[in-house]
């Protein structure tokens, strides 16, 4: 005769995987019901590991087969695995005071991404912001000579840095810690502690954001970020080429596993604008990044035209958004300052990243604003 005391006798003898007990004595068996030689059998366990649910259902099943049971029914119940999560979700933070911290990147190198970065970090303080600008492309810190301060060493306070102020712009890079031209030869480990010294070491006012020049890639630089602080939202840098945007994606699917938010993607060198006619021609094409940002639910941010301006001041550390504010250029850094700011409150909004994707919404003249959240 099946009953609720035979089928819980059978259970007694299904070991929970890994251990010598089994799930009756451990307590696991929540409920059986028998009707017509029918049985419903439900477990709820402690462990998220697909393959142990899979296991102990399958030989529940197996126990209960044996005792000639017309139709047997097994629920697990089983915590959600736990999600591996980058600081904007842990919550660590090496520097508490900043509110903000945007992670600039690019799949390769010679896409701009520098030049990018402190245009960005210069629009955003013209915009009353208080900004932050941290070289961490520790094998190629050219912040400095950008941000015209190429010549200029710290102030160091106990055992403190004080940041360089350039432009309105709160700046530090490993090339204004040491001799120039002089060769960094590290390994991953030195170049992730140069990083969390350069976060915590650094006396940063109470910033409303940090932007944070990464090196080219996705490696030991990005990770170590991505655990010492949280991350509101990342940018990708690209060049419309095909080989620049497929090591985009590279680095789309980073912010991605790292659960950081897609602010958007910058399409430098997006024209060429002619200084007689001020024509604008497309010489590397024109749409190619826009499907890469559809398929990672974002937008570009920006399309950055080149402008000999731009590559004069640059070496000529006279940033263009600063020294040429009528510029098309600096107009199109101005707007995609603000259509990152937009992002960063909406992320801050939503309570920081999540697995779940905020849709781009319409901005100021119907342009997309918003960034995805992954």
């Amino acid at each position: 005769m099946l009953n609720k005391d035979v089928v819980l006798k059978a259970l007694g003898g299904v070991k929970y995987p890994g251990f010598e007990k089994d799930i009756v004595t451990f307590g696991f068996v929540k409920s059986v019901e028998v009707s017509e030689n029918n049985v419903y059998v439900e477990v709820d366990i402690v462990s998220s590991s697909k393959e142990v649910g899979d296991e102990l259902k399958a030989n529940i099943e197996k126990e209960i087969d044996a005792l000639g049971a017309a139709r047997v029914d097994v629920v697990v119940k089983q915590p959600k695995p736990p999600v591996e999560k980058s600081n904007s979700q842990s919550g660590k933070n090496m520097a508490p005071h900043i509110k903000n911290f945007v992670m600039v990147s690019s799949g390769k190198g010679g896409v701009g991404k520098t030049t990018t970065t402190v245009n960005l970090a210069i629009a955003m303080a013209s915009q009353g912001k208080k900004v932050g600008l941290l070289d961490a492309d520790i094998y190629g810190p050219n912040v400095p000579r950008m941000m015209g301060a190429v010549d200029q060493h710290p102030e160091i306070v106990g055992q403190k840095v004080k940041p360089i102020v350039a432009y309105g712009v709160e700046m530090m890079s490993m090339g204004s810690l040491m001799e120039s031209g002089q060769s960094l030869i590290w390994r991953g480990a030195m170049i992730m502690k140069a990083i969390e010294q350069l976060l915590r070491d650094i006396l940063w006012s109470d910033l409303d954001v940090l932007f944070i020049d990464m090196p080219p890639g996705t490696g030991d630089a990005q990770l170590t970020l991505a655990q010492s602080v949280p991350v509101t939202a990342g940018i990708c840098v690209t060049t419309p080429q095909q080989v620049a945007l497929d090591d985009t994606e590279r680095s789309l699917d980073m912010f991605q596993k790292l659960h950081i938010p897609i602010a958007g993607i910058m399409e430098n060198m997006s024209g060429f604008i002619c200084p007689e006619t001020h024509k604008e021609y497309d010489i590397f094409g024109k749409g190619t990044t826009k499907p890469l940002a559809e398929k990672f639910e974002t937008i570009v941010i920006g399309e950055i035209p080149i402008e000999p301006a731009v590559r004069e001041g640059g070496d000529a550390g006279k940033p263009v958004t600063f020294f040429h504010p009528e510029s098309e250029t600096a107009k199109r850094y101005q707007a995609s300052a603000r259509k990152l700011w937009e992002c960063i409150e909406k992320v801050n909004e939503e309570g920081g990243a999540s697995n779940e994707a905020i849709q781009p919404t319409m901005g100021i003249n119907g342009s997309p604003s918003a960034c995805s959240q992954h």
